[in-house]
């Protein structure tokens, strides 16, 4: 008697995910994955980096790129965040263009497609999902609207309403990537979330606090260094990190009034840190002034150096 077994094959691919500054990329990527790995805040402009989160299931894995909100550049960081999301979009298998259906979609999707003027070429190569974000927000109507708007006007794979916050339609978006990913081996060892160092992650965290505890432009101006990263044997970890910004006053902000502000951003980051790595760390915060860092390009060349992923992506 002959037995025939059925051998799956592998599919894997990179999946970029671009879009406003908060439509909800973030969270997407978290909710696709299972772990909260992109900063995610109430703020837009929040992701600086491209962030990789992989997730491998059964015979599939995706490495999904978190990239930088599409925004016009006012300084020389922001340059590089939009060239971050540039490069990324040449080294997809598929892109997710993430809209929030509660914003003026109309407008979303003129500046991005103006942006990216050869997304009707790209489509023909690369498959382009319009991902409808925040349909906990609107009504069905609405929904129906903008899809329709969308049919008629642009050139899709696939138009997908989800909710992201709520997991509404993310095991059909989860199968429609599925479907459109390239046969071939894995990327990276199966349990993997990151491709990136954990010490990347401990910055976010911290900077992610910064931004929930501070309002108006200071977060903005706010570069987390991590400077020292050591595992102690029959000790907790130590963690010496630097809250560079560009202004005196924004460092007394930080400070807060007998060094409250730096304290709670500690005992928060600190508390999230632990969470993350699974064991106990001390954390030392500082606050130091570089004089316009966001336009400097050697601190810039340095700092996207330092937080960039591996070159083997």
């Amino acid at each position: 008697m002959t037995i025939f077994i059925e051998i799956m094959s592998k599919k894997s691919g990179f999946v970029s995910v671009i879009g406003e500054p908060n439509a909800g990329k973030s969270t997407l990527i978290n909710t696709l994955i299972g772990y909260n790995l992109s900063p995610v805040t109430r703020k837009p402009q929040t992701t600086r980096n491209r962030i990789f989160g992989i997730l491998t299931r059964d015979n599939v894995q995706i490495v999904f790129t978190d990239t930088p909100g599409i925004i016009n550049p006012r300084y020389k960081l922001q340059n590089l965040m939009k060239h971050e999301t540039g490069k990324a979009i040449e080294g997809a298998d598929v892109i997710l263009f993430v809209i929030d259906l509660s914003g003026d979609v109309k407008h979303s999707l003129d500046v991005v497609m103006d942006e990216y003027k050869n997304f009707a070429e790209v489509s023909e190569v690369i498959p382009l999902i319009c991902v409808l974000n925040k349909t906990d927000l609107v009504s069905d109507e609405q929904v129906k609207d903008v899809i329709k708007l969308i049919s008629s006007s642009y050139k899709f794979s696939e138009i997908i309403p989800v909710s992201a916050m709520n997991g509404f339609n993310i095991g059909m978006l989860y199968d429609v990537i599925v479907s459109f990913l390239p046969e071939g081996e894995f990327y990276y060892e199966e349990g993997l979330i990151t491709s990136q160092q954990e010490r990347f992650f401990v910055s976010e965290i911290i900077r992610r606090n910064v931004f929930e505890l501070l309002s108006d432009e200071v977060p903005f101006s706010v570069y987390v260094d991590v400077e020292e990263f050591r595992e102690r044997e029959g000790k907790k970890d130590y963690i010496r990190a630097s809250l560079i910004t560009e202004k005196e006053t924004q460092k007394s902000i930080l400070i807060g009034s007998r060094g409250e502000m730096i304290k709670k951003i500690g005992k928060l980051s600190r508390e999230e840190i632990e969470e993350f790595l699974g064991r106990e760390v001390f954390l030392e915060l500082f606050v130091k002034v570089r004089k316009n860092w966001r336009n400097d390009p050697d601190f810039l060349k340095r700092y996207f150096r330092k937080n960039s992923a591996p070159a083997n992506l």
